[in-house]
């Protein structure tokens, strides 16, 4: 079918080459999106092929949403028929979404249930120079818990080569993994990852959250304001210098303009490699180095 095709090709404009032909059906599928990881299906797609051809499409992991017809609708009843179907897959998605992420809190509660306290000799623990604080261990896995308004909803692993995943499906957006208890009138620091949270932690004796990625920082801060108004909230951002854009500082200025919060980057000494980009990293340099 010719709209099979245009659809396909459509797709591809905005994720890439994709090993996949779609189906027709009306229904929510799911797929893999190349620039992820193997064997994650954070794609999705709706196509309908009577009528004006039309579907929506996007990626769950970066948040986006498309929309695409084979043509304009020549009337009234043609444009009623695509912001019913337009509709349609709002809910389809958020569905699929809603049960993807209760799958994966659900999991996460097992996990994290089942799971002894992390030992201190982990290898990654180690590598970072921090201590385990709440964390726990599956097997040679740590569990990084994060929480949205209190409640655990999702879980970051983390192999001892340092490789990082959440559970599939789970929620990411606005989560966090706090250090510390939050106090009015005391600092509250968000940064990224876990090891940079830990040493800020260690260092300040501070809470700290922990957004797990550039992305996160401006959602989760949001989040965390409206749950600690009065927490002088400020954001320790990675300074990933050797990147194009330089996305750690790009997000955490953006998530400070928004929210009027202070902003703290790591403070480099004119000897200090560029390959150094967060909290950790400058002070695992130091220790090194002294």
């Amino acid at each position: 079918m010719d709209c099979v095709n245009q659809f396909r090709d459509a797709l591809q404009s905005h994720l890439g080459p994709l090993d996949l032909m779609p189906i027709p059906d009306g229904d929510i599928h799911r797929f893999y999106v190349p620039s992820d990881k193997q064997g994650s299906l954070n794609g999705w797609y709706v196509l309908h092929a009577d009528g004006i051809a039309f579907g929506c499409f996007g990626s769950w992991k970066a948040g986006t949403s498309h929309t695409w017809s084979s043509r304009k609708p020549v009337d009234r009843v043609e444009a009623q028929l695509i912001s019913q179907r337009i509709e349609q897959a709002r809910n389809q998605r958020e569905a699929e979404q809603h049960q993807r992420q209760q799958s994966a809190a659900e999991y996460a509660h097992r996990l994290w249930r089942d799971a002894r306290r992390a030992d201190p000799a982990h290898p990654y623990l180690v590598a970072k120079g921090i201590r385990p604080h709440a964390l726990r261990q599956a097997g040679d896995v740590l569990l990084v818990p994060l929480t949205r308004d209190g409640l655990l909803v999702n879980i970051q692993r983390i192999k001892p080569d340092g490789d990082k995943r959440f559970l599939f499906g789970g929620m990411v957006k606005g989560v966090c993994s706090v250090l510390g208890i939050i106090t009015s009138g005391k600092p509250l620091y968000l940064c990224e990852g876990m090891a940079t949270g830990a040493t800020i932690f260690e260092e300040t004796g501070a809470a700290v959250a922990c957004a797990m990625n550039a992305g996160n920082l401006l959602p989760a801060a949001q989040r965390l304001q409206r749950q600690h108004p009065d927490a002088v909230l400020i954001v320790a951002g990675d300074d990933d210098r050797m990147t194009v854009g330089n996305s750690g500082r790009t997000a955490a200025i953006k998530a400070t303009a928004a929210l009027g919060c202070g902003l703290v980057f790591p403070d480099w000494p004119a000897n200090a490699p560029l390959t150094l980009s967060d909290f950790n990293d400058l002070r695992q340099w130091r220790e090194a180095n002294q």
